[in-house]
């Protein structure tokens, strides 16, 4: 039996993507709670503790692009016309951020709560797009001749924008659990007594979501809710409580790296109800992976590239973590 390629490559870029929101997550939502934190050594030590890896997170949204160009480029064309402006706003917030994450170090004490401001100005916005795009996508998209048939602002919907402030909440929550573990004191407790409201308000959010998408969407609802479905996808919102109490309870006390594993869990639940909704389609509603998929010589061939790139990738990702492991004091840091 040969390998199914479609599957396979769809597994990879789910996989980079999942990366992207774990890796870029924590370090966007250090800038979502800059304004939460106003002493500027406290403001220096959180972005020190993501200075030597925030620029290697972002490899996994390259290779989750380039790998969907390689593989569906039918979904790569169709997803590229129809969410083009929030995608450059996106990216737009991401070079702002980067530049000011740069710049806020070398600043005069003068311009530096300009480079904050723009280094938290740019973490929202890249986060709040990336979140109208996922809204929009799982609202789906009107194809005619396997090309993009809606309007430039088909992706401005209710819920697009709700999705939009959701990632924000869901990056807030990884950013201040990442930051209990790298930093310690009243800094530490600030982001403990953060991290709790955050946790509540991710759960009202995905409990929305989760409520909105099949209303909205009637092929999901029968997805979710027809028989035996209902029972062999019943352990993915019980598994969302149950993690969230965790989270809770595990903010108590001293904590260290509990709440930021349970937070990355909690994301991955998020991140698998969505799989369940959409499979096997890569363009919502009607277009699958099979109809979107390359030849199969052109991912073969890819594929090949792409076994031998992950794993470097993953090797020097987890070496330099390793390499920058601790905690960050005040006065501290990488430059």
């Amino acid at each position: 039996m040969g390998i199914d390629l479609p599957v396979v490559w769809a597994i990879i870029i789910t996989f980079g993507l999942m990366m992207y929101v774990v890796m870029d997550g924590f370090d966007l939502g250090i800038g979502i709670l800059f304004p939460f934190v106003r002493d500027r050594e406290d403001r220096d030590v959180m972005v020190n503790t993501v200075a030597p890896v925030w620029d290697g997170n972002e490899t996994w949204l390259v290779l989750g692009g380039a790998a969907l160009l390689a593989a569906f480029p039918l979904a790569y064309s169709i997803i590229l016309s129809a969410l083009y402006l929030p995608l450059v706003i996106m990216l737009l917030g991401l070079i702002l951020r980067g530049v000011a994450f740069e710049f806020r170090f070398k600043a005069d004490q003068h311009h530096r709560a300009f480079w904050d401001k723009a280094f938290a100005g740019g973490s929202y916005v890249a986060s709040f797009f990336q979140g109208v795009a996922l809204g929009a996508f799982l609202n789906g998209f009107k194809v005619e001749n396997g090309a993009y048939a809606g309007g430039a602002l088909d992706w401005v919907t209710p819920f697009s924008l709700f999705t939009g402030l959701g990632v924000l909440v869901a990056y807030a929550l990884l950013g201040s659990t990442w930051l209990i573990i790298k930093t310690e004191g009243a800094l530490q407790e600030r982001m403990v007594a953060l991290a709790r409201p955050v946790t509540m308000l991710l759960l009202v959010v995905v409990g929305i979501v989760s409520l909105w998408t099949p209303l909205a969407h009637p092929a999901i609802a029968e997805r979710w809710f027809s028989f035996p479905n209902i029972v062999l996808f019943s352990p993915v919102p019980v598994l969302v409580l149950v993690c969230t109490w965790l989270i809770l309870r595990s903010l108590h006390g001293t904590p260290h790296a509990g709440p930021f594993v349970l937070a990355l869990f909690l994301i991955f639940l998020g991140y698998s109800g969505l799989g369940i909704s959409l499979w096997p389609h890569i363009i919502p509603p009607d277009i699958t992976l099979r109809e979107a998929a390359a030849p199969p010589q052109s991912m073969g061939f890819t594929l090949v590239g792409a076994l031998f790139i992950i794993p470097i990738i993953l090797a020097y990702t987890a070496w330099s973590y390793y390499v920058f492991r601790g905690k960050v004091k005040a006065g501290e840091g990488y430059h």
